[in-house]
């Protein structure tokens, strides 16, 4: 039988979502549409 005091006690939150989009929108990656952009921008 689960002791659900026990459980409680163990409970980690997740971190909040605004939380992890920050932290995805800080950094600067480059992905294929930037790529891209800079190809057709250097080929004109």
């Amino acid at each position: 039988m689960l002791d659900f005091e026990e459980e409680l006690k163990k409970f980690k939150p997740i971190p909040d979502t605004s939380e992890v989009a920050g932290a995805i929108y800080d950094r600067d990656l480059t992905d294929m549409v930037d790529i891209l952009k800079e190809m057709v921008k250097e080929k004109r």
